[in-house]
């Protein structure tokens, strides 16, 4: 009878030990938004830096093993010159993104490196940041590449810092003018606090 209790109690500890594992979290971030200079198709684009929001929701798989989903939102300008124009676009960009996971624990750090695909939506805002109006929303399909760490605050909360790369085709918003054929890497680093629960 005795080892039959002790069997139990063994068995429940070890259940409330499992539920009490954290293998979600959110996490919000400020993102800095840094794309580098495109030639292309006898067209030079500029993109401005500029800050913004990600979210993110992180499901642990495996203690080392994670998906995530992403959503970024920045506005910025760019600015597009040819050999007989100039011209400028004032635009939102959204990122909507998946990825894998892959971390690893040291004490209160846990470096991780993630890999995934999604899409970045430039839309363009017709205000006087922009000098051309017959544009239209560029939805543009990538690779999400990124590496940071995370430092465990308390067992709910900790901070993280990551370097995030999204491949992505350079918009043209409609306009055969401003075409490139290029691709891009836009650099979003990110700075925030993730919550485990």
């Amino acid at each position: 009878m005795k080892k039959m209790m002790l069997l139990g109690a063994l068995i429940l500890s070890a259940a409330s030990g499992y539920g009490q594992e954290s293998r979600q979290d959110v996490s919000a971030s400020g993102i800095g938004l840094f794309a580098p200079e495109v030639h292309g198709n006898a067209v030079q684009q500029n993109t401005s830096s500029t800050y913004g929001f990600l979210g993110s929701y992180r499901y642990m798989l495996t203690p080392r093993s994670a998906l995530e989903v992403n959503y970024s939102f920045a506005q910025n300008y760019q600015n597009y010159k040819t050999s007989f124009l100039t011209g400028q676009i004032h635009q939102r960009q959204q990122e909507i993104s998946g990825a894998y996971v892959y971390n690893l624990n040291f004490r209160n750090f846990s470096p991780f490196a993630e890999v995934g695909v999604g899409a970045l939506i430039f839309t363009p805002i017709r205000d006087y940041g922009s000098t051309s109006f017959d544009t239209k929303q560029n939805t543009n399909i990538g690779a999400l590449f990124g590496a940071g760490v995370a430092y465990e605050l308390s067992p709910s909360f900790d901070i993280r810092a990551e370097y995030r790369g999204f491949v992505v085709k350079a918009p043209n918003f409609g306009l055969d003018s401003f075409k490139t054929n290029r691709y891009e890497v836009i650099s979003m680093p990110s700075l925030g606090v993730a919550y485990h629960f």
